[in-house]
């Protein structure tokens, strides 16, 4: 691979992806709202996500685009944030493809993120991209409003896939860093009634899933999660185990729901069961580093 696009690529997990493409590939550009230094192989350009600009000049020939684009929905509901959660990631999902459109060259592959976060809350039935049901509320219309847009393309000579990502854990970025904080502070214990389960991903199986989606035919939705969900009570009972604390309180919902207040977040990011498996990235082929929880979480501990 020559060239790669990441759109929205400064995040955790653009960052995940350009360490791990870095060494693999010629170029990567990063579509970015602010100006940064290039370094290495990896070129920013500035974009805002709604206009095409030079930025776009780079579409012609290269080989994958990756769109992260979309304002974290790790904050309070309002109707501002509600409106910039939906805009940031619709309008700046439309202008890419509308460039590729206009590319003489396209893009061979465009992958958009989505989230593991449509499939409905569950405490039984495992959502795979085929069974799976779709679920309601604002997170899941965001979800299924962008997929639309994405798919609304109509693109002869790029192959298209959804990456319906769960909760990816990593060292330094993303929801494990504020998991572990909790439990060595001792609150290592159940969160609501601790029976929602939890999909989740490591961050190289993250990356290590990517390129083989890339070098795969693999095209329409794909869950980006480990093979097996875990419930949030083992999850806590488990990394307060890896950290050898004693004490391991445990946080009620009413609590769950005033602790997000504080810190500006939503309950839902906690108290949803997300029960999502990976049939369609199994069934291609594609082998888990980090396949269990536990190992998982030796690697990250």
């Amino acid at each position: 691979m020559k060239t790669l696009i990441i759109a929205g690529g400064t995040g955790f997990l653009g960052n995940v992806l350009v360490e791990y493409f870095s060494p693999k590939v010629e170029t990567i550009y990063i579509l970015t709202r602010s100006k940064k230094t290039n370094h290495a192989n990896v070129q920013y350009l500035v974009w805002d996500g709604k206009t095409i600009d030079k930025w776009a000049l780079v579409f012609e020939n290269a080989d994958v685009l990756i769109n992260m684009t979309g304002k974290s929905v790790d904050c309070r509901y309002t109707a501002k944030n509600k409106a910039l959660i939906l805009s940031s990631r619709i309008t700046s999902t439309k202008i890419l493809g509308e460039v590729i459109a206009k590319c003489v060259n396209p893009p061979k592959v465009w992958l958009n993120a989505s989230t593991a976060t449509i499939y409905r809350h569950s405490l039984d039935k495992e959502m795979d991209e085929k069974t799976g049901e779709i679920g309601d509320g604002f997170s899941v219309g965001i979800a299924k409003a962008w997929e639309q847009e994405f798919f609304s393309h109509q693109l002869k000579s790029t192959r298209k896939v959804a990456l319906r990502t769960a909760i990816v854990f990593g060292k330094n970025g993303g929801a494990f860093v504020p998991i572990k904080k909790l439990a060595q502070l001792g609150f290592g214990g159940k969160q609501g009634n601790g029976n929602q389960k939890v999909s989740f991903i490591h961050e190289l199986d993250f990356a290590r899933s990517i390129a083989h989606i890339i070098n795969s035919n693999i095209d329409g939705i794909l869950n980006i999660v480990a093979p097996k969900p875990t419930t949030n009570r083992l999850l806590m009972q488990r990394v307060s185990n890896k950290l050898k604390m004693p004490f391991r309180v445990p946080l009620p919902t009413f609590l769950v729901s005033l602790g997000a207040k504080l810190i500006n977040t939503e309950p839902e990011l906690i108290l949803k069961s997300r029960n999502v498996i990976p049939t369609k990235l199994l069934k291609s082929g594609f082998h888990f580093k980090y396949d269990t929880l536990d190992k998982t979480l030796t690697a990250l501990i």
